[in-house]
C-alpha cells in the first residue's frame, strides 16, 4: 500500500505565501515524477507543477515565477512553495506521484487526498 498525504494549505491574503508538503508513505521501490495539480470550484483539475526525478521542472504560465516545485528523494516528499498568492490560486491541491512498488515493481499513479489554499482578503 501507498500514501500520499499533503498539508500545509490554509487561508492566506492576497500577495502572501504558503507551502505545501506531499509525502508519499508505504511500499515504495522508487519514485519518478512528482506532481502538483490543483481544482477550483466548478472548474476541471488543472496541472500546477511538475518535477522529474532528477530536477527537471515545469509550471502552468499562470504560476511561473510564483510558485516553486521541490524534492526530498530521502524524505519521499515533494513540496510547492507559493508565493504572491492571488484570489484565482484558490481551489484544492492535489499531489500525484509515480511509484514503483516492492515487492512485486508494480509502476502505479497515486494521489493525495488535497488540501485547501483560500487567498482572500
Amino acid at each position: 500500500q501507498v500514501q500520499l498525504v499533503e498539508s500545509g494549505g490554509g487561508l492566506v491574503q492576497p500577495g502572501g505565501s504558503l507551502r505545501l508538503s506531499c509525502a508519499a508513505s508505504g511500499s515504495i521501490f522508487s519514485i519518478g515524477t512528482m506532481d502538483w495539480y490543483r481544482q477550483a470550484p466548478g472548474k476541471e483539475r488543472e496541472l500546477v507543477a511538475t518535477i522529474a526525478s532528477g530536477v527537471g521542472t515545469n509550471y502552468a504560465d499562470s504560476v511561473k515565477g510564483r510558485f516553486t516545485i521541490s524534492r526530498d528523494n530521502a524524505k519521499n516528499t515533494v513540496y510547492l512553495q507559493m508565493n504572491s498568492l492571488k484570489p484565482e490560486d484558490t481551489a484544492v491541491y492535489y499531489c500525484r506521484a509515480r511509484i514503483t512498488t516492492t515487492p512485486r515493481g508494480y509502476v502505479g499513479i497515486y494521489w493525495g487526498q488535497g488540501t485547501q489554499v483560500t487567498v482572500s482578503s
